[in-house]
């Protein structure tokens, strides 16, 4: 079956038949000609994140025989990556792809959207999402910036980042200049982290003179390209920070509100055959860059205790000062910690204790 009517059959059976009896004039009067630009907040280096626009892009045309264009520019093409958003605001450009918790200074509340420190990981984040009500509540956020936000990718749980010296203590941590963006950066600050918010086309240039003393971006196959293995020596896990990294297609309300509806389901459709793209390319490659990039030096380290218990204080301390002066931030918090209250319990005794003893089993293979 071809992806187009893979797509199309989203749009339900009934449209299906009916399609089948109409002659092909009347379906091209269906089928309008648009046009839409999409900008990345990524560089065009990274394939996997800026691949999953060009992904979505080429689905969207494929579903409807090129009707429906969308052209993707990477971050710096026609705006910077972290100003994204703004175009689409300003209705400036019609979509972009972007983690919305580059915008956590316009509503602390579009953090959930990506994953809140010590939040969800990438199957947990989706299930919130689609069923637990994570939708509604960042949607409610984004209205307010004339814009409506469709999941279309995650990185998995991403790496804690690159560091010239080792961290082993609190101490470790006062004065380091970290590259960090969202709400992660907000808690570290309260260790003594100063976080520097860097769009990714700038962070190795600023690694490499001295500007910043660590980097985080995403996990081994995106840090190998950008190449902070050559300036940076230890490499850091978990990324707590970002447990499920997910990223949007947000869409000017109004230019989303013209599209026609079959249009809007074909879009929905492929950014979510999108989003599995690209969580199963990082699946895919993550494993071998690490490899590689140990191989030729890199030395991993885990945080200490010490530090994730400060950090997991720090958080919970943040999100319930933040949570006291903005309703909708409370109602997002306590929406993924019931949800996940609930399905850790459930995920205790399946997914845990399965990937644990698979884990184990490798050594006997």
């Amino acid at each position: 079956m071809r992806r187009r009517d893979l797509l199309l059959s989203g749009l339900g059976a009934g449209t299906a038949v009916a399609a089948g009896t109409v002659a092909s004039p009347a379906i091209a009067q269906n089928m309008p000609e648009v046009k839409w630009r999409l900008t990345s907040s990524f560089p065009k280096s990274l394939d996997t994140i800026f691949g999953t626009a060009q992904t979505f892009c080429k689905y969207v045309a494929e579903a409807t025989d090129n009707r429906f264009q969308i052209q993707p520019f990477a971050a710096g093409e026609i705006v910077p990556g972290l100003q994204a958003l703004d175009a689409v605001t300003s209705g400036a450009l019609e979509c972009c792809h972007t983690p919305t918790y580059f915008y956590n200074g316009k509503d602390p509340t579009l953090g959930f959207g990506t994953g809140m420190p010590f939040g969800p990981n990438a199957r947990l984040q989706q299930s919130w999402w689609q069923f637990g009500g994570g939708e509604a509540i960042v949607n409610e956020a984004l209205a307010k910036f004339n814009a409506i936000s469709f999941v279309c990718g995650n990185s998995g749980t991403q790496m804690g980042g690159w560091f010239r010296k080792e961290v082993k203590t609190l101490e470790d941590l006062k004065g380091l200049k970290f590259r960090i963006g969202g709400t992660g950066g907000a808690i570290l600050a309260r260790l003594g982290v100063v976080p520097q918010q860097i769009a990714p086309g700038d962070i190795y240039p600023a690694l490499e003179k001295g500007t910043i003393d660590a980097v985080e971006f995403v996990g081994p196959y995106d840090d190998e390209k950008l190449g902070f293995s050559k300036v940076a020596k230890y490499y850091y896990y978990p990324g707590f920070w970002e447990g499920g990294a997910m990223l949007h297609l947000c869409a000017n309300t109004e230019q989303w509100n013209r599209l026609p509806k079959h249009y809007q389901a074909i879009f929905r459709q492929a950014a979510d055959a999108a989003n599995t793209w690209m969580l199963a390319k990082y699946d895919s490659v993550n494993a071998p860059a690490l490899m590689r990039l140990v191989g030729k030096g890199t030395e991993l380290r885990p945080f200490s205790p010490e530090i994730m218990d400060a950090a997991f204080d720090a958080a919970k301390t943040y999100y319930d000062e933040i949570a006291a002066k903005n309703p909708l931030f409370k109602k997002a918090l306590d929406s993924v910690n019931a949800y996940l209250g609930e399905q850790y319990t459930w995920w205790q005794i399946s997914e845990y204790s399965y990937d644990t003893m698979m884990i184990k089993t490798r050594v006997r293979r």
